[in-house]
């Protein structure tokens, strides 16, 4: 589990390192208190809905965009209230200007679509005390730390399936803009959000809830600073990524500043996305989990709560 961690922070090249080194070294001490303090476990499916919030989307919930998500979680609980809660989630992200109320982005005219898979790591409270005996609903909160991997795409102009990464669409990688790094298609994102969850009929738990996953990067839709000269790009390139990064010319009437006035060609500086702020993720799901007591009275749990039968 470490070295798979380790893998991660090798990859990742973060300034928070120190953040999620922390974390996981918390984690870890936190282990052997937590395997003598458990009271119940949780563990099943998720089913639900995602969607995105950045440059080729600024809405917090759109109407549009929707994509369906699955997962699945375990949560193993040290009291009836508090508990460590783990997942893992596959999900699609889109986004396309074509959509967009903003004359400026509806005739920048830019689309994406990335999966996202996620393990996340983080912890949970419930208000009330869910367990056999004293409660068996429960609004919670919830916080953590995730690890996703993303690839932007798009549709080229053959309608074929185009990765944007290696196109340096903002001229990232290119010695001429030694400022703009490429991007990582793994990052880190900070889950947290708030549900309610139905102890039904003593084994099943079901569990509504919305999470917010802003992130380490601005690059989920491939947008974020200014265009780049499209004659270097096309040097450096080709004419796929010139194609890729400026579409506003297959968008009648587009120009730099959206008002109808000056030419159709984008220059290094006129601006593409908005880099002010990374971008986000949610997920509003459904989860269904068999409820058990912790390890060590599991089958006396079982013995109580089971029909005997019959001799």
């Amino acid at each position: 589990m470490f070295s798979a961690f380790s893998f991660y922070l090798t990859a990742l090249k973060l300034q928070n390192f120190s953040v999620l080194k922390r974390y996981i070294l918390s984690l870890a001490l936190l282990l052997p208190a937590i395997s003598q303090a458990q009271k119940h476990h949780e563990a099943g499916l998720t089913f639900g809905v995602s969607n995105y919030t950045g440059d080729l989307q600024d809405k917090p919930f759109a109407s549009t965009g929707h994509h369906p998500l699955i997962g699945a979680s375990y949560k193993m609980f040290m009291t009836p209230r508090v508990g460590l809660r783990f997942g893992a989630t596959f999900t699609t992200i889109s986004g396309a200007d074509s959509l967009s109320d903003i004359k400026a982005n509806y005739l920048r005219n830019l689309n994406f679509t990335s999966r996202i898979i996620e393990a996340h790591a983080g912890l949970e409270y419930n208000f009330w005390p869910i367990d056999r005996v004293r409660s068996r609903v429960s609004p919670y909160v919830f916080a953590g730390i995730g690890v996703f991997y993303s690839n932007p795409f798009t549709n080229g102009m053959d309608g074929e399936k185009v990765f944007l990464k290696h196109l340096s669409t903002e001229g990232q990688g290119l010695p001429i803009y030694a400022d703009r790094k490429p991007y990582s298609n793994v990052n880190v994102s900070f889950p947290f959000g708030a549900g309610v969850k139905f102890l039904v009929n003593k084994t099943l738990v079901i569990s509504a809830e919305m999470g917010f996953r802003p992130t380490t990067t601005d690059y989920l839709d491939d947008v974020s600073k200014s265009y780049v000269n499209l004659d270097t790009l096309s040097k450096y390139k080709g004419a796929q990524a010139v194609q890729l990064s400026y579409r506003g010319n297959k968008a009648a009437g587009w120009n730099e500043d959206g008002n109808g006035n000056g030419q159709s060609y984008v220059d290094y500086g006129f601006k593409r996305g908005d880099s002010r702020s990374n971008d986000w993720y949610w997920f509003g799901n459904i989860t269904i989990a068999i409820y058990l007591r912790a390890s060590g009275n599991t089958r006396t749990y079982w013995q109580t709560t089971c029909p005997r039968g019959r001799n």
